[in-house]
Parts: C-alpha cells; sequence; structure tokens
C-alpha cells in the first residue's frame, strides 16, 4: 500500500509531539486507515524525519495499539528541507523553502517511510537519492535557467528514492519508493514539470536496468495519465512497461470531478478541491511477475471529507506469487 499520509509538520519534533500525545482527530483517523486496511507492507509519503526514528516508532506503537502491528521499519534522511544555499527559485532570498534540495521549511519536512510485517533487508537497500539532476542520461534540464554552480549541487529527487528488499513469505519483493516533484510552482522554463519526467524516466531506466526478481514500484508520482499539470511522455512510456503491470485500481469515492478532465475518475487517487478536482497521482506498480488478486482506492469512512487530514487516499494492490 501506498498512502500519502499528511504526517508532516511545520517544525521539527512537532509530529514527535503529535504521536506522543496523539490527541489530534486526523493523526488518529490515519492510524485507523492503516489499521482498518492492515497492509503488509506500507510505503509512507508526507512523514517527517528524524534521525533516530522517534516519529516511526511512536507510529508503529500507535499502529500495534489499534491492533495492526508492522515490525519494521525503513526510513533514510529525505532531500527535502536540505539547504542548496543558492537562490533557485529567483526571488532575491537565500535558502528559503523553494530554494532547497526538494521543498521543505526544514531538513526532514515531508519525507518518507516504509512499514512491513516481514524483516527488511536494511544491508541490501539502496538509497538513490544523491544523484545529481544533471547525471541523469539525457536529463532534460531547463534551458538556460541553472548556473553550474546550481549544477554542481542539484539532486534530481526532491524526497528520495529507495531501493529496499523485503523477505516475504513467497520471496524477497524490492520495494522501489518514491515521492516526485510537483510539476508546478514554477515559471515559464517549466522547471519542476522537467524535474518530474526526468524522475519518471529515472525509474524507467532503473526498472530496465533492474535484476531479474519482483519489486513493486510505489509512491507519489505526481502526474496523472491524462489531466492536470505535468508532462505526459515520460509517465506514459513508464506505465507502458513490459515489466510492470499497471493495474489501474478503481473506487467511488465521492471526488469532485472536473468536467474537463479525460481521465477516468474512479482511477483518481487525490481531490484537490474544486479548481482542480480529482486526479491519479498515487500509485502501486507491480512488476510482471507477480500475480494480482485485487486492487483499489480505499474509500475513507466519510467519503471526501478528509477526516485524516489529508487530500490523499491510500492505494493498495493485493499481491499473489504466481
Amino acid at each position: 500500500m501506498t498512502y500519502n499520509a499528511g504526517l508532516s509538520r511545520k517544525g521539527p519534533g512537532l509530529l514527535v509531539r503529535d504521536l506522543d500525545r496523539f490527541e489530534d482527530a486526523a493523526l488518529r483517523e490515519t492510524v485507523g486507515t492503516i489499521a482498518r486496511i492492515k497492509p503488509d507492507v506500507l510505503a509512507l509519503q508526507s512523514i517527517d524525519y528524524d534521525h533516530q526514528l522517534i516519529a516511526l516508532s511512536l507510529l508503529q506503537a500507535r499502529l500495534k495499539e489499534a491492533g495492526h502491528e508492522m515490525r519494521y521499519a525503513f526510513a533514510r534522511p529525505p532531500n527535502s528541507g536540505v539547504s542548496t544555499g543558492l537562490d533557485i527559485d529567483r526571488d532575491g532570498r537565500l535558502d528559503t523553502a523553494r530554494d532547497r534540495q526538494g521543498y521543505g521549511l526544514f531538513s526532514g519536512q515531508g519525507g518518507m517511510a516504509i512499514l512491513s510485517r516481514y524483516p527488511i533487508d536494511q544491508k541490501g537497500a539502496k538509497d538513490l537519492s544523491g544523484m545529481l539532476w544533471r547525471d541523469l542520461p539525457n536529463a532534460e534540464l531547463p534551458v538556460g535557467y541553472f548556473t553550474e554552480d546550481e549544477l554542481s549541487v542539484l539532486r534530481l529527487h526532491s524526497v528520495a528514492a529507495w531501493d529496499v528488499p523485503i523477505r516475504t513469505p513467497g520471496g524477497t519483493v524490492r520495494i522501489f519508493a518514491t515521492q516526485t516533484s510537483p510539476p508546478v510552482f514554477d515559471g515559464p522554463e517549466d522547471r519542476n514539470g522537467l524535474r518530474n519526467a526526468d524522475q519518471l524516466r529515472f525509474w524507467r531506466r532503473y526498472i530496465l536496468s533492474a535484476d531479474e526478481g519482483a519489486f513493486v514500484l510505489l509512491g507519489g508520482l505526481n502526474n496523472d495519465p491524462y489531466d492536470g499539470d505535468g508532462l505526459k511522455p515520460e509517465l506514459l512510456k513508464l506505465l507502458s512497461l513490459d515489466a510492470v503491470q499497471d493495474v489501474t485500481p478503481e473506487a467511488h469515492h465521492g471526488f469532485v470531478e472536473n468536467p474537463h478532465h479525460q481521465g477516468p475518475p474512479e482511477q483518481d487517487t487525490v481531490d484537490w478541491g474544486r479548481d482542480i478536482g480529482s486526479l491519479r497521482v498515487d500509485y502501486v506498480l507491480p512488476s510482471a511477475g507477480l500475480g494480482v488478486a485485487a486492487a483499489a482506492v480505499e474509500r475513507d469512512q466519510t467519503p471526501g471529507e478528509g477526516a485524516d487530514g489529508t487530500a490523499h487516499k491510500p492505494v493498495w494492490i493485493d499481491i499473489r506469487w504466481k
């Protein structure tokens, strides 16, 4: 399951505080949602990182109290909130949230994590987040926008990219976890749209070069095949890989449908309100060799109200070994 759970706060340590007190209704709803669905493997986006993984440990404790124990966890420092020391957004100020490797008010804000009922191969895991954008083969950098100093420090991934093996009863599955750049909040140079496309290109290349074996790519790709902002060719190339199953899970969940959208609203995973409507931006893409028994965009207990404090819905796929 992948879930952009809204577990991010405006300052370091605040998520730890909130999980410790456990009084916030939205936070309790988030934990309840996960415990109700009972995923074996869960990729979380928009969760603040701390170096001792205190927040993640508290989340595990709250899930256990709710009746769903996930003993194993993986997290690494994300790029979000990490300083570049440069004026990336050209607003005349250095080191604001939009000048950092990925948007963030502080280092670690809006990171990622993996929870699992099965053992995680910590030593075999790969953190792929350090690649410079310019080092991606055939990178589509915005023409004339970045200086050499900026290109020498700016990473491709705005949050993180991981390859994490998990030892399930059926065999080892590699979890390719990611959260890509939103293709908006920029200017005519389209630096965020191009960065999003190159992050998708990265995963297509990584899958094509990967060793044989089971994998699942999951997380936020911040791009819809039909609608919304974002360059579509790289997403469509990724979804059409022979090595990947695009299962397109469905749900009828009371999202705001934009009449100008072309894509099927039953596949949408996020509702950004009446101006934008609903889009499919969260994905669980298993490798071709895995069997799929069921798939869904999970409904809320109260559809459309966002009681858990996030506009995103959990997306899950029930995998069976062939």
